[in-house]
């Protein structure tokens, strides 16, 4: 079937045939790129690099741009005309036949009220101050979301380097046990066992290699590194929750409620000037024939809010209504963030309960199994399958403590990020 791309459809996968290329490069060359990251070089990477956190820069300098222009005068106007020119009786179609025929040019400028004029400066200083809130929230939002892509990313490396080391250290004990079965050391259908089990365990390698794409390629949409790779170590995880200083009315996403409720005030205010007449001023000069002199003329107009209960009010009304409903989404986002605070201190104290656990109890509970089961095979009251299991048990017990472990990390860098005082 012959298929007919598009030129964005060819540039896509153009793309996708370079990314291709380049990326058998990197395995071929053992990741021939930049230098590894720490955690805080990846942080700094994605505060500087992460295309949304330049759009949001850019929000701010155009709020920045506009407000120049804000609550000042509008252009002038300029009037011209042909007034009172005859088109019948004796002078119709002649310039000069009748005194009031003229041509005419002038300026006209209009003057809003002075207090729609500070309206309209107090609404671009708010959405200054909303481009900015917005600006806050989604650099906190990249902070956080790289330092879970950092976590995942380091995790899925330690993983799969230890499945790799278990996989060697099992190999000898998978090869051997056919031939103590062949010994008459077990029934035949126990050789299927050692087959399983090393199957799963090359199933579960097989994952943590997916694992270990996704999370370097979340950590390189926020570092803008082609294929990143983590150094040093991750940031503390054992915390005590109720030691970080935790201020939810400072938190980004509630703090940009003061901002929207600026703006919904400036609106308020907005609708209010429209209670106040604005003016308008002009000046005209008339060009007639010679015989009749030339005209000048000044005049103003005033807009008169008389109908304020039809016109007025309902507007105002609206944009109070507006003012309330803010204040109201900012007092209920901070009651969810005070929720959601008791739950990530709940899960992160379980998360780390398991770990300790699994680490100082379950752990050395399976290395002394495969010791006893060791000791027992050297004094031939145990067969090679007992110690391929136990050893087996064991390093699904040390996978399971790196991954608890993971948990407790991503939890912390998590809590630390969203709750912590430099928020």
């Amino acid at each position: 079937m012959l298929y007919r791309f598009s030129g964005r459809a060819r540039r896509i996968a153009s793309g996708w045939v370079r990314a291709a290329v380049v990326g058998c490069s990197l395995s071929a060359a053992g990741y021939a790129r930049a230098e590894p990251l720490t955690y805080d070089q990846a942080q700094s990477l994605a505060n500087s690099d992460a295309p949304i956190v330049r759009a949001r820069t850019l929000d701010v300098e155009a709020a920045e741009a506009s407000a120049e222009a804000a609550g000042r005068l509008p252009d002038p106007r300029l009037k011209f005309g042909l007034n009172g020119f005859p088109v019948s009786g004796p002078a119709s179609g002649r310039f000069d036949g009748v005194m009031m025929t003229n041509v005419q040019i002038g300026l006209q400028q209009d003057v809003p009220s002075r207090a729609r004029r500070r309206a309209e400066r107090d609404i671009a200083e708010a959405d200054i101050g909303v481009a900015r809130a917005r600006e806050e929230i989604v650099r906190w939002q990249v902070r956080t979301a790289t330092g879970q892509a950092w976590i995942e990313l380091y995790y899925a490396e330690q993983r799969l380097k230890l499945l790799e080391e278990v996989l060697s250290n099992l190999d000898p004990l998978w090869d051997s046990a056919p031939a103590g079965l062949a010994s008459g050391a077990g029934r035949p259908a126990q050789i299927l066992g050692p087959v399983e089990l090393r199957a799963s365990l090359e199933d579960r390698r097989d994952a943590l290699r997916i694992a270990l794409a996704r999370a370097r390629a979340e950590l390189s949409r926020w570092t803008g590194d082609p294929a990143p790779t983590t150094i040093g170590s991750p940031p503390v995880i054992d915390l005590e929750p109720e030691d970080v200083d935790v201020d939810l009315s400072g938190l980004p996403t509630v703090r940009a409620y003061d901002a929207f409720e600026r703006r919904a005030e400036a609106e308020l205010d907005l609708a209010r000037a429209g209670r106040r007449p604005d003016w308008a001023f002009e000046v005209s000069y008339a060009r007639r024939d010679p015989m009749f002199g030339d005209l000048v003329s000044l005049g103003a107009s005033v807009r008169l809010p008389l109908f304020q209960d039809t016109r007025q009010a309902p507007i105002i009304a609206a944009r109070g209504a507006a003012a309330r409903r803010v204040g109201a989404e900012g007092e209920a986002a901070e009651r969810e963030w005070a929720a959601k605070l008791l739950t990530d201190i709940a899960e992160y104290e379980a998360a780390r309960t398991q770990w300790i656990r699994a680490r100082d109890v379950v752990l050395p509970n399976l290395r002394t199994r495969a010791d006893l089961e060791t000791a027992s095979y050297a004094a031939d009251r145990a067969g090679i399958l007992e110690i391929l299991d136990a050893f087996t048990a064991l390093a699904d017990g040390r996978l399971d403590v790196l991954d608890k472990e993971a948990e407790v990390a991503r939890r912390a860098v998590l809590f630390t990020l969203t709750y912590g005082s430099d928020q």
